[in-house]
């Protein structure tokens, strides 16, 4: 069973679970606009919360929007720290080249997964441990499907 935190909310429209299990609750959309074809902007939900110390919120996108509308957020995932008190807002994306697209008050437009954070303690070295990866960036693995010892070697199995 997954463990529940309690969080104070201020909200006309409280952000809802789908189904059970889900990580990421429902925010609506707390106005009325039209996200022209390549267009940006910041919607209100009309959600405050305060969150306990130790945790955060991430707004992440809606699949759904994303796959059928390219609808997407701009500062994915969007945080929310446990000191900030001010309405959640989502910056939505269009990223559709020529469709519009409509968003009415209450539409669910994007999802909040609430997550203990821990805090790094930061230490100054000259030098860092050397990993398998080292200074492999973007792209570095590649595009298809990485290569390890156990999977790239041939096992025959008997019956």
């Amino acid at each position: 069973m997954t463990e529940s935190v309690e969080v104070l909310i201020k909200a006309e429209h409280i952000p809802s679970y789908a189904n059970p299990g889900d990580a990421g609750a429902d925010l609506r959309s707390a106005e009325a606009l039209t996200l022209q074809p390549g267009q940006r902007q910041t919607v209100g939900t009309g959600v405050s919360i305060a969150l306990p110390a130790g945790f955060v919120a991430f707004v992440v996108p809606r699949s759904g929007l994303a796959s059928k509308h390219g609808i997407t957020i701009v500062n994915s995932p969007g945080t929310v720290d446990a000191g900030y008190r001010g309405e959640i807002r989502v910056a939505l994306l269009n990223t559709d080249t020529q469709v519009p697209y409509d968003i009415a008050v209450g539409d669910r437009i994007a999802q909040l997964v609430v997550m203990p954070v821990s805090r790094a303690v930061f230490v100054p070295v000259d030098t860092l441990p050397s990993s398998v990866r080292g200074e492999g960036g973007f792209g570095s693995s590649g595009y298809n499907e990485p290569q390890s010892a156990t999977n790239s070697q041939k096992v025959e199995v008997s019956d």
